[in-house]
């Protein structure tokens, strides 16, 4: 046993050396790169957010360098939501007078002369119109006006005399116009340069002057001007081309030259308010100044920054659409008037031949002349949409803030939490994003929130698979060495559990090994003797590893042994001292097993020590070290000197509960001054017999007499307890009997009944 006493003195001074260098401990590494410092849970958290930060930028910065063509998957998502909610059906103030398939059957190919459009005016107003807006211009004369048939039949040489003056359509059209509330209607085009007429409305500005964000055209088509001459407003219809040629906004105002024109929608609502002007609301300074809102008589109208208003619709499922014949039907005025009284009507068509048809969120072939009134009865209703300037920066906040709480969870949580939360997140702005189109008409981008949180998703969270693979797999080939099964997979699933380097816990630390092994190894074969340990550490470790024991290390046939780390473990000591007893029962077995007679020494102690991955850069190992683990060594040194299988100290046995322990002796062992009370662990406290608890309540008696040096007392306790048959402190009891024969009958004056031992 001398040889395996050396080994464990030669292990405890290298624990010192290692202490003293320092070779793992990360604050002494001066010099290193700061990687090297960090742990690998803190490198793999560092890895997720990185590569998450990354995603997360280049999602916003490619949305914004690509905004246009991002905002077409986003026109999609706004399309939907009209879709699923469209804005709520009204009975309309404007009405259409529909140039359909019927009434060309009826009325003739288009155009149709101008005198028919005169009548169609002049009875529309006659059945009760407010106003009359034309979804059409009148950009040529009348090619079926008498006057030139007559000249085309002569050109033939066909010799007409006509002697009263013809009539001329076009001024027929123009004195219905002079005569009614109508508004004519221009196209706005840079496909020409003539300039379009003058505008009969005019604009009044609160606020910097805006037009620097309106899209100028060159010229426009426009009427004769025999009837804009004599027309009371004019607006344009003409739709701005659209990226997927869907129409989801409509410019209120435009600019050609130098002026500015109104659209037709406003401009019919103008004119039936008896309104001469409009009035534009802007904001910023007059270097960047925006659009906020339009007044048309007592209407206020939200403007985008370009002076665009986002079309709510409805479908217009309760406005009248009157097919141009009818009116033409005298049995059918009285049902016109009905319909038409007080209305705005606007002229347009349905007729597939005549190209009038357009697609929108709701219909993909809707008659352009539909999607104006469909913005009057918005402006009229005062429903609208509103995507204003900020909102782009919530997205944008919303993206970072989703993004880095997603980055949170993956650098600290497990994977499923990570998935879990991305969902709920990309939820939340799925929700919030139709909770604002559907509460409060605000028209928030989910994509690009969701986008960047699927960009940290899908790049961080791979990573952070990968490295809690990778981190799972070194703790399982690290610590399975050491710790149960249970333990191991507890480790692996929390890896924060682990801190690696060195940190400071409380521990329970367990020495044991074989008495006599010495002497026993000296009568066997190097082959013999392998097969003895294997037979014996075998069921140990078992015993140690089902307590959640973590093993450091086999030194020849001693075990090294300690609680709480690298997993935090309730009731350590309570543990420890059941492990030391399973020990005892299990090597009682063997020996039963083997017909062996071996016996063990396990010495336990509670305190403060250093744990962690100790050694050198090339090779380390999980252990403890400290004074406590020294300690625990000398403990278990003097099991041999007390003929007890377990000793323990002070601090183990205040730890437990059910246990029985009695003192044996407090003792000065090697390399410390301070004396240490040990106690014999006896075994569980229902387990004991009355005989046994006679017994200890004697020792104890003996024990106090001889720590207050009544050693007369002692004497005669002691002879009483040398005299019973079933002693477990036999042993220590002939150990006090020595030392009382070699003392006189009284004590010393300096007696403090400390044993002062002289080996480990």
């Amino acid at each position: 046993m001398g040889i395996d006493r050396d080994l464990r003195g030669q292990h405890d001074r290298r624990r010192s050396v290692t202490k003293a260098a320092g070779g793992p401990r990360p604050e002494q590494r001066q010099g290193r790169p700061t990687l090297r410092r960090l742990s690998s849970s803190q490198r793999r958290k560092l890895g997720v957010v990185l590569i998450g930060l990354a995603a997360l930028v280049a999602v916003i910065v490619g949305h914004a360098a690509f905004s246009s063509q991002a905002f077409r998957l986003t026109a999609l998502v706004f399309d939907t939501y009209q879709v699923m909610k469209p804005r709520d059906a009204t009975d309309p103030p404007v009405a259409v007078i529909d140039i359909d398939e019927v009434s060309i059957s009826k009325l003739g190919q288009w155009p149709w002369s101008r005198g028919t459009v005169a009548e169609m005016v002049t009875k529309a107003s006659g059945l009760g119109a407010a106003v009359i807006g034309f979804d059409i211009v009148f950009s040529e004369p009348d090619r079926t006006a008498p006057v030139r048939l007559v000249e085309a039949m002569r050109r033939q040489g066909i010799a007409i005399d006509i002697g009263a003056d013809l009539p001329d359509p076009d001024a027929q059209l123009a004195d219905a116009v002079a005569l009614n509330a109508v508004a004519l209607g221009i196209a706005l085009s840079n496909e020409t340069t003539v300039p379009a007429p003058e505008p009969k409305a005019g604009f009044s500005f609160l606020g910097p002057d805006p037009r620097a964000r309106l899209t100028p055209y060159s010229g426009a088509l426009s009427n004769l001007s025999a009837l804009t001459e004599r027309a009371t407003a004019m607006g344009y219809f003409s739709f701005p081309p659209t990226p997927d040629n869907i129409i989801r906004t409509f410019p209120l105002v435009s600019m050609s030259g130098d002026l500015l024109y109104p659209a037709l929608s406003i401009e019919v609502l103008r004119i039936a308010q008896q309104e001469g002007s409009f009035v534009l609301r802007s904001a910023g300074s007059e270097e960047g100044s925006a659009f906020t809102d339009l007044r048309v008589g007592t209407l206020d109208v939200p403007l985008s920054a370009d002076g665009e208003i986002w079309i709510y619709y409805s479908g217009l499922p309760n406005m009248p659409v009157i097919s141009a014949a009818d009116l033409f039907d005298p049995e059918k005025a009285e049902t016109l008037a009905g319909l038409i009284q007080g209305r705005i009507m606007l002229v347009g068509t349905s007729a597939v031949g005549l190209r009038d048809i357009v697609a929108t969120p709701v219909d993909p072939a809707m008659p352009g002349v539909k999607v104006h009134a469909e913005i009057i009865d918005q402006i009229a209703s005062g429903v609208f949409l509103q995507r204003p300037d900020w909102i782009i920066g919530a997205e944008r906040a919303a993206a970072i803030i989703g993004g880095l709480i997603l980055l949170t969870v993956l650098a600290t949580a497990a994977p499923a939490l990570s998935l879990a939360t991305g969902t709920v997140l990309a939820g939340l702005v799925a929700g919030g994003s139709w909770l604002a189109f559907s509460r409060a008409l605000t028209l928030f981008d989910p994509l690009m929130p969701m986008a960047a949180l699927g960009a940290v998703l899908l790049t961080a969270l791979p990573l952070l698979l990968m490295l809690t693979h990778r981190e799972k797999r070194f703790v399982r080939e690290s610590f399975g060495r050491y710790l149960s099964p249970t333990l191991v997979e507890r480790l692996s699933e929390n890896p924060a559990g682990l801190t690696l380097g060195g940190e400071d816990r409380e521990l329970t630390i367990l020495f044991s090994d074989i008495r006599g092994f010495t002497s026993l190894s000296e009568t066997m074969t190097p082959t013999e003797l392998t097969g003895l340990l294997n037979n014996f550490l075998t069921p140990m470790t078992d015993v140690l590893l089902e307590r959640e024991a973590t093993i450091d290390k086999y030194i020849g046939d001693a075990i090294m042994a300690f609680w709480n780390a690298p997993l935090d473990i309730a009731e350590h000591p309570q543990k420890a001292c059941l492990a030391a007893l399973d020990m005892v029962a299990a090597l009682d077995r063997l020996n039963r097993e083997s017909g062996m007679n071996l016996k063990i020494g396990i010495g336990l102690n509670t305190g403060m020590a250093c744990v962690g991955n100790l050694g050198s850069d090339q090779r380390f190992s999980y252990s403890c070290l400290g004074d406590s683990v020294n300690l625990a060594s000398r403990v278990e040194g003097m099991t041999k000197l007390y003929d007890i299988s377990i000793l323990v100290t002070e601090e183990v046995r205040a730890g437990t509960t059910s246990l029985v322990f009695a003192e044996v002796d407090r003792v000065r062992v090697v390399g410390r001054q301070a004396p240490v009370t040990l106690h014999a662990l006896i075994g569980v406290a229902n387990a004991t017999s009355s005989d046994l608890a006679d017994l200890l309540q004697v020792h104890a008696a003996f024990i106090a007499a001889w720590q207050a040096g009544d050693l007369g007392i002692a004497r005669n306790l002691l002879k009483d307890l040398l005299a019973l048959p079933r002693n477990p402190l036999s042993g220590t009891h002939r150990l006090y009997s020595e030392r009382l024969a070699m003392l006189p009958e009284t004590a010393p004056a300096d007696w403090d009944g400390v044993f002062t031992a002289s080996s480990k």
